[in-house]
């Protein structure tokens, strides 16, 4: 059995509606989600918790039972508080600039890279340029975003410059050493 699909979801602020054909509706103060659920597992709720359960135990419906809940939890906690990630640049000259729904950020490169935000996704920018706070009520594409911008200059190991998601450690190696 499912040790994470047996959790019930705690509902606060979101208000859900379970639809024919494993179809859910989730609205929130935040955002609306709709999620699909696969014909192995069903939805109900009791006493303001969302319940995922199974209409049949096998072997693959086991393993999206837990899936399917996390999914759901994410989207329930997206619409109630929304998620929020953290990103430092490092490294000298090495900034973001806000510009309407684009970044532009200098990194060192000969040119200046711009990127569009999606909509869903909003970014604080602190005045030094160098630490960046991403909020959205999807966890995925909160999360897509921060990759994206984490691949235009990954940390490097020698110096320790680049762009560094909270959270991540940075292995540091040691640079020649000198012979006398």
């Amino acid at each position: 059995m499912s040790k994470i699909g047996r959790r019930p979801i705690e509902l606060t602020s979101a208000k859900v509606e379970i639809k024919k054909e494993g179809e859910i509706e989730i609205k929130g103060p935040k955002a609306s989600f709709t999620h699909k659920l696969p014909e192995e597992i069903e939805a109900s709720l009791k006493d303001g918790k969302l319940i995922v359960s199974l209409k049949k135990m096998t072997k693959k419906s086991n393993e999206l039972w837990g899936l399917h809940r996390a999914l759901l939890a994410n989207k329930v906690k997206g619409v109630e508080t929304g998620f929020e990630k953290k990103v430092k640049i490092v490294g000298l000259g090495y900034k973001a600039q806000l510009s309407g729904k684009k970044l532009i950020f200098s990194l060192g490169y000969s040119h200046k890279i711009d990127f569009e935000l999606p909509e869903n996704v909003a970014v604080d920018v602190d005045k030094t340029g160098q630490n960046l706070i991403f909020k959205s009520s999807d966890k995925l594409a909160l999360g897509n975003v921060c990759d994206s911008i984490r691949s235009l200059r990954p940390p490097e190991p020698y110096k320790g410059t680049g762009i560094i998601l909270e959270g991540e450690r940075i292995i540091r190696k040691a640079g020649k050493a000198k012979t006398a």
